[in-house]
């Protein structure tokens, strides 16, 4: 990471656009109350386990709901570097965030279809994915009309029951895919339960989408998202769709995590006071000090996505943080903008005013932090709040700072 210039340097060196950058950064991170680094490295790499272990499957990339928060910028450019030509968002918004730094990229937008929408589809070269029969009228419609020939993808529902076409319905269009010029470039299916590697309906789904996808012949055919990529080789088909798996989520929750982090969160202290054995700390007086007690404030609340249910109470102990290299507890209720971190047992001055607690990183996985906010990892990074000052690490992370500003995000760069 750059750090802050030579207090001895010459006027020139200090004028170098490396020491511009690195007081840049020096300004910023003095002044954010919390820092969320995303390790653009660790995301490459992760992508290259998965891409190798789907082989010979093409290896996607899901980047929907802001690259889960990594933003997708940065992120797109990371994965396009490492080779990634397939990305799925979830609107059409995303979709144009994801072309302006991806214009050559497969891009398949799997809200799918709308009325009207056609147009925007088409000055964006992207591909709905489509899981309802009138949608897919609809889509006929536009292309008749217009000529447009972009293709689109047909999702079929396996089991989830959420969208896509029955079984039945696919059949239906089965003559159209025989008759040729169809425009459907790929058929997928979403799994339920990948993550419960022994659940039933994994193979009941598996094996209706092969019955199905098998005949659509000459149609590429998508199953598994992160957590399928491990079932085996007979869930990949011709394209897997890691989404959580890519930032650092465990798709293998029964068994240890084969990700690499991602994401590294930290939240200031912003003061360190002492409290009385009996003292309460924080709305409504749920915990209460058993001895004399040191506490830290620290600038982060559930207005950042450190979410309410991570607090602790006098009969139950909530999330830790990281400070001066120990994990603290958690002590009573976060609030909106602040939570209180019980370090009593750090050695004197371990904790001050104005350095940086670790929220997420040094061993708290999101996973972890998950847990305790009583919800999956994916719903801990899709909710990191606007406020932290986001630095990308690895990779070209001297120009992805610039695609996060355009976000309106806070941010540094860091080597």
């Amino acid at each position: 990471m750059h750090i802050l210039p030579d207090p001895n340097a010459t006027v020139a060196e200090l004028l170098t656009p490396e020491a511009g950058k690195a007081a840049e950064f020096a300004a910023a991170t003095a002044a954010a109350s919390g820092i969320l680094t995303i390790d653009l490295d660790a995301l490459v790499a992760n992508w290259r386990k998965l891409e190798k272990t789907a082989v010979p499957s093409e290896c996607a990339g899901v980047v929907k709901g802001d690259a889960y928060g990594c933003g997708a910028g940065p992120v797109v450019k990371a994965l396009l570097g490492a080779g990634c030509k397939t990305f799925f968002v979830a609107t059409l918004g995303e979709a144009r965030a994801v072309r302006e730094v991806a214009p050559e990229a497969t891009l398949y937008v799997l809200d799918g279809f709308f009325p009207y929408s056609g147009d925007e589809f088409a000055r964006l070269n992207c591909q709905p994915v489509i899981g309802d029969l009138y949608e897919l009228a609809e889509w006929d419609v536009f292309c008749r009309r217009t000529g447009w020939r972009g293709g689109a993808a047909l999702h079929i529902d396996t089991g989830m029951s959420r969208l896509g076409l029955t079984i039945t319905e696919a059949q239906g269009i089965v003559p159209r895919i025989v008759a040729g010029d169809h425009g459907i470039t790929l058929v997928m299916s979403h799994l339920a339960c990948a993550d419960l590697v022994n659940h039933p309906l994994n193979a009941r789904q598996v094996t209706a989408f092969r019955e199905i996808a098998g005949q659509f012949a000459g149609v590429s055919a998508s199953l598994s998202a992160s957590s399928g990529i491990f079932l085996g080789p007979q869930f990949a088909f011709d394209l897997v769709r890691p989404g959580a798996a890519l930032y650092g989520i465990n798709p293998t929750p029964e068994a240890d995590n084969p990700m690499q982090p991602v994401v590294d969160l930290k939240a200031r202290i912003v003061q360190v006071r002492s409290v009385e054995r009996g003292d309460t700390v924080g709305y409504g007086a749920t915990w209460s000090a058993r001895r004399p007690s040191k506490i830290a404030v620290l600038s982060a609340g559930y207005a950042d996505g450190y979410f309410r249910a991570a607090g602790s109470s006098d009969g139950t102990r909530g999330a830790e943080v990281i400070i001066a290299g120990e994990r603290c507890p958690i002590a009573g209720r976060i609030s909106m903008d602040l939570l209180a971190v019980d370090v009593t047992d750090l050695p004197a001055n371990a904790a001050r005013r104005g350095m940086m607690a670790t929220l997420i990183g040094d061993g708290i996985t999101v996973d972890e932090l998950g847990h305790h906010f009583g919800t999956i990892g994916y719903e801990v990074l899709t909710s990191l709040g606007p406020r932290y000052t986001r630095i990308y690490k690895g990779g070209d992370a001297k120009t992805e700072n610039k695609a996060a500003e355009g976000e309106g995000l806070p941010t540094a760069s860091a080597g």
